[in-house]
């Protein structure tokens, strides 16, 4: 593990603030002045799922040299996890990522503050669709982080992916992940994302399937790639 200086921190801290900036406006900007129904919210989850596409995309590529653009709590704890990464530099990862989705979303309420206000500054929240199913709200959350970190493992952290597509490849992996499942949690996938309207708004619902749903997920797609992909290459290039 090599140590990490402090223009990867600080790479982290704009990254992760770009990326919530860009979202938190969005989704505040396509609520606007009333709340649609779930036909049109719907709709609108491509148009806001783009952009997470390329916003993330983007950010690989401008910033990815400088810390591996992590951007994300539940990343960072799963790169530790494979020991990508020192605890100490994990710590001010997330440090980091977390003031950095603080910052987007004063952003955010100073620009938008009356658009801002109806959507929560973009704080993702569970759908009427999922309504007293905290359970079902949990398990994607789990399942859009899972997809993200997948491809985040095939791209940049397997030594045999192409990593001249990481970013769009990873960026299409929570486009589209944003698209099917924002209707539903309103996609964060990321506990950084979550937190930084969280605080700005002081909306706390279901703050726990925020937290440890992206976590599992993450967790989990390491998991499951690492039996399935890395360890058997390991073998193969040691037979």
């Amino acid at each position: 593990m090599e140590q990490r200086h402090a223009s990867a921190y600080v790479a982290e801290f704009v990254g992760t603030f770009v990326l919530v900036l860009f979202i938190c406006m969005a989704v505040s900007v396509q609520v606007g002045g009333f709340r649609a129904p779930d036909f049109v919210a719907l709709a609108r989850a491509y148009g806001v799922g783009l952009v997470h596409a390329f916003t993330l995309a983007m950010l690989i590529y401008a910033l990815g040299s400088a810390s591996g653009a992590h951007f994300n709590p539940a990343v960072t704890v799963s790169l530790l996890g494979l020991r990508k990464i020192k605890p100490s530099d994990a710590s001010i990862y997330i440090l980091m990522q977390l003031a950095g989705a603080v910052a987007a979303a004063l952003v955010t309420k100073a620009m938008l503050q009356d658009e801002g206000a109806l959507a929560n500054y973009g704080t993702p929240s569970v759908s009427a669709f999922l309504s007293g199913r905290a359970l079902a709200g949990l398990v994607g959350e789990a399942i859009g982080t899972f997809v993200l970190m997948f491809a985040i493992m095939a791209l940049a952290v397997n030594p045999r992916g192409d990593r001249s597509w990481a970013g769009w490849v990873i960026g299409a992996a929570l486009g589209f992940a944003v698209m099917v499942l924002a209707p539903l949690t309103g996609a964060s996938f990321n506990p950084a994302r979550w937190f930084g309207p969280a605080i700005v708004s002081g909306s706390w619902t279901n703050a726990w399937i925020y937290i440890v749903g992206p976590i599992l997920g993450a967790a989990l797609a390491t998991v499951v790639y690492k039996l399935v992909v890395l360890d058997p290459e390991a073998k193969g290039a040691e037979a």
